[in-house]
């Protein structure tokens, strides 16, 4: 099972981020998702291997061509992870809210 550090690694590459974009829009394959950026169709290619591997995408095949979509159970993953983030945050805020006034920072 891929790690939070390797999804974030994944998504930390400025192209990565526009491939995971473009198979997020929607499934497609990878002659698609590379037309028009600024990268080669091979090298689009070893971007979905990375993206695959951290769990965030996921293949199919169609015929002769793979179709590339999301893969909804590591983008939840990441979410979750995410949102832990948010709880405590909000937590954080709402004590500080209710702290005695003199207690405050």
């Amino acid at each position: 099972m891929p790690t939070y550090g390797t999804v974030l690694e994944a998504l930390a590459d400025p192209t990565r981020r526009m491939v995971f974009e473009r198979v997020a829009a929607r499934p497609r394959p990878v002659g698609e998702i590379a037309h028009g950026l600024p990268v080669s169709r091979p090298a689009v290619s070893q971007h979905l291997r990375v993206l695959k591997v951290a769990g965030l995408v996921r293949d199919r095949a169609v015929g002769t061509r793979r179709i590339y979509e999301v893969d909804p159970a590591g983008v939840a993953a990441v979410r979750a992870y995410l949102d832990q983030f948010w709880t405590d945050a909000l937590q954080s805020f709402a004590a500080a809210a209710e702290a005695d006034p003199e207690e405050r920072p």
